[in-house]
């Protein structure tokens, strides 16, 4: 299995924002986004590993800014990390007024996803091996964010998390 590039797996889905798209005051349904959401991250996990995905977590989704009515919404999504058979996507979602030219950030989040195979269960992934600066800083994080999905979810006690202890020790010996 060969080593990919997280550029490899960049995936770019565009959305005009329709009446159908919105809620009262205007904006995108946050719902809706995050469907969106889940489509691109899929398609960066599945140009990862050639294979079907689920969604195993999404990590918190803060919304900074409102997609409103006629904007167009861009999602692009990225596998940061992969596990055994689990992959990290980072997903980054802009909006953008067209007729004044103005691109602004809506939110940032992570998603996990697990590839499947033929018999729906658990496939080993390609390792990932970043190349910029910016694909390193998350690579990274990554077993963080990792570790801490695993203890919310009850898979891993807090005492297990190396990674995480580490972070916590390096800041108070700084102190």
């Amino acid at each position: 299995m060969n080593p990919k590039h997280p550029a490899e797996t960049l995936t770019t889905m565009s959305e005009l924002v329709l009446p159908n798209d919105t809620n009262t005051l205007g904006n995108l349904m946050g719902g809706r986004l995050m469907h969106w959401m889940d489509i691109a991250a899929a398609m960066a996990a599945m140009k990862h590993c050639g294979c079907p995905v689920v969604t195993a977590s999404a990590d918190n989704i803060s919304f900074e800014n409102p997609v409103r009515l006629g904007n167009v919404v861009t999602i692009e999504a990225k596998v940061t990390r992969a596990f055994n058979s689990s992959m990290e996507v980072y997903i980054k979602v802009q909006g953008e007024d067209l007729p004044n030219n103005f691109r602004y950030l809506s939110n940032e989040a992570y998603m996990t996803f697990v590839s499947l195979d033929p018999n729906s269960k658990p496939r080993k992934v390609p390792e990932i091996i970043p190349q910029t600066e910016d694909e390193q800083h998350r690579f990274e994080g990554a077993l963080r964010r990792r570790q801490l999905r695993l203890i919310l979810s009850g898979k891993m006690k807090p005492e297990e998390a190396t990674e995480l202890k580490k972070l916590f020790v390096e800041e108070l010996i700084q102190k």
